[in-house]
């Protein structure tokens, strides 16, 4: 059997720069004093004339980054997702979100996943916090060949977006012939009696719980939701019709993220289905290594197989 591929996502993220870099002289890339933790120390030894780092002043990083890109320029603003979407919220709306500027926040080391860092740098809040922005794009991808598409894709599109990275080398779910398209959820797998849209890492986990449940006899269609906002409402209802049921699975906060964005969709599409959401249950996390971690907080793919099984029974 071949050797499971891991990356983390971060890693994508430093790749796909310095291959923004090469094609484009209007890319800038910023960070807050984190550039070996984030990987755009590979953009910085590629192209160091083009790249700023803001120190320990993540608010201060982000009124620059808004001041670039109205001089025309591609900015990259990169730090933890605790400090882009956290500590800097207020200058990402009023100097990023409102006046809608070209500003892309690579925003890494999010979700309990951080492992050791702990509750403090466990940033479980922040697609929340970026989906309330209005016209703010938020891009959570599941594996290194949807970050590299995503931050490809991000780079095209004119305006802000927020993309969330982890630090966790997690296994691959694409191969290269994957398309990433902005506002496009793809079904994975098909299936007849439960939707997981899943999101991220759990993406991975939502997989192998398709397979369990299989074991059982339960059909499980599994969509995997990289852009949470705008989210591919046609797609998620259309699985949600088909199947009768959805189960959300993220890292993240059940409050405010996928969870959220999918019950809202079904709640206003006609038609509504039951939706049982995976997530980070209102509380914060604690530190301790990433795997166990995951299982701890019951983000896993047994857990998914037991919110399936609730959903259904809800039918």
């Amino acid at each position: 059997m071949a050797d499971v591929i891991k990356t983390a996502t971060r890693d994508a993220y430093g790749k796909a720069l310095v291959e923004l870099g090469a094609t484009n002289d209007k890319v800038v890339v910023l960070d807050a004093d984190l550039a070996a933790a984030t990987k755009t120390g590979m953009f910085k030894k590629a192209y160091p004339d083009r790249f700023i780092d803001s120190g320990i002043a993540e608010s201060n990083m982000m009124g620059v980054a808004a001041g670039l890109a109205t001089a025309g320029y591609t900015v990259f603003a990169s730090t933890f997702a605790m400090f882009a979407a956290g500590r800097a919220y207020e200058q990402v709306r009023n100097s990023i979100g409102y006046p809608h500027l070209n500003v892309k926040i690579g925003a890494t080391h999010a979700g309990i996943s951080v492992g050791e860092d702990g509750a403090s740098h466990q940033c479980c809040e922040d697609i929340a916090l970026m989906r309330v922005i209005p016209g703010m794009v938020v891009i959570n991808p599941a594996d290194d060949i949807e970050a590299r598409a995503a931050v490809l894709a991000a780079a095209a599109y004119d305006g802000p977006v927020y993309m969330r990275f982890g630090r966790l080398a997690v296994p691959r779910v694409f191969d290269e012939s994957y398309q990433f398209e902005i506002g496009k959820a793809v079904v994975l797998r098909p299936g007849t009696d439960v939707t997981i849209c899943a999101t991220g890492l759990m993406v991975k986990e939502a997989l192998e719980a398709q397979e369990m449940l299989a074991a059982e006899g339960i059909s499980a269609e599994i969509v995997n939701v990289a852009t949470i906002k705008p989210l591919d409402n046609e797609t998620i209802l259309t699985s949600a019709a088909k199947t009768g049921a959805v189960v959300t699975a993220e890292e993240h906060s059940i409050i405010g993220g996928l969870g959220s964005a999918v019950a809202e969709a079904v709640c206003e599409g006609g038609k509504p289905v039951p939706v049982v959401r995976l997530g980070v249950n209102d509380t914060f996390g604690k530190s301790g290594p990433a795997l166990e971690l995951l299982h701890i907080f019951g983000l896993d793919a047994q857990t998914i197989v037991a919110k399936a099984k609730q959903a259904i029974a809800l039918k």
